[in-house]
């Protein structure tokens, strides 16, 4: 069995704060509302750390086990090519994980809907499955939706959608139209994470059959695809604020935006690929910055 330093590092700790900022978003929207719940919040949280995890070691695995991490690889070695842990201790990894996550998804059904709302609970669950599913299938498998280019696809709708609308309708038991905006946005600036990934790893991908996105299109559109994304997820989070009539003090989240200008910037001079990699941690970082700012001035 590695040993715990392997399984922190293969746990990729700093992609944690980008995967929770959904569930605060949608959280806080709620506790705005008058919907406080500190037990949903907390195993909602749980949860999806718990599928961020499992999509980490999966993503280790699935791409361990075909051979795409590799010397071409540009970003952080991972444990399984590295040595540090088996394919075996990993596959044993995922299953664990899968399946403590799954019991922290039932406490937080049964938290949200107890006894009652018994279709509720079971769409949930069906999600739920779908979830750990999805974490797992994106490199590992011969069908993994990865190296199809639709992980951008399955990123959007599980880190925004369902983190953002489906962590409010925990509280609510109802969809607000206004949260699909910040759903969206913060469903789009996780994409643009996995996105200035796949720019780093263009070459290795290619080479190695995986066929993201970024490689089916080509460097300069995904740059392109890239702004647009970005800009897209700033503008809607202003349109929600307007919506939502912020009062003045309220735009203070505004301030999370400045990272994200000088990021694309940064993006827009970018002619070596490696050099995209310290950006991924920005992107992740000002996600959840701006999540953090935005829950405060929701509660003004």
């Amino acid at each position: 069995m590695a040993n715990a330093r392997a399984w922190f590092k293969a746990a990729r700790l700093r992609t944690l704060p980008l995967s929770v900022s959904g569930i605060l978003v949608g959280s806080f929207y709620a506790f705005s509302q008058g919907l406080t719940n500190w037990g949903i919040f907390t195993f909602a949280l749980i949860t999806t750390l718990g599928l961020q995890i499992l999509s980490n070691f999966a993503n280790d695995y699935g791409d361990g086990v075909k051979g795409t991490d590799n010397e071409n690889r540009i970003g952080p070695q991972r444990a399984i090519q590295s040595g540090e842990i088996t394919v075996s201790g990993m596959k044993k990894g995922i299953i664990l994980t899968a399946l403590l996550t799954l019991i922290a998804a039932i406490v937080l059904i049964y938290l949200s809907f107890g006894k009652e709302n018994f279709a509720y609970s079971v769409f949930f669950f069906v999600l739920g499955l779908a979830a750990v599913a999805a974490a797992i299938k994106y490199t590992v498998g011969a069908s993994a939706y990865g190296y199809r280019g639709l992980g951008d696809l399955f990123v959007f709708i599980f880190f925004g959608l369902v983190s953002v609308i489906g962590c409010y309708f925990l509280y609510a038991k109802q969809i607000d139209r206004l949260v699909v905006l910040p759903a969206v946005a913060i469903g789009l600036l996780s994409v643009a994470v996995l996105n200035l990934n796949n720019m780093r790893d263009q070459v290795s991908d290619a080479m190695s059959g995986k066929n993201t996105l970024v490689v089916k299109i080509g460097p300069q559109k995904a740059k392109a695809y890239h702004f647009f994304i970005i800009i897209l997820a700033l503008v809607l989070m202003l349109f929600f604020a307007i919506l939502y009539n912020f009062k003045p003090l309220q735009y203070l989240f505004l301030l999370a935006y400045i990272p994200f200008l000088i990021h694309l910037k940064t993006v827009a001079k970018n002619k070596v690929p490696k050099l995209l990699d310290p950006e991924l941690k920005k992107v992740a970082l000002g996600t959840f910055f701006l999540s953090i700012l935005f829950c405060i001035v929701l509660q003004f």
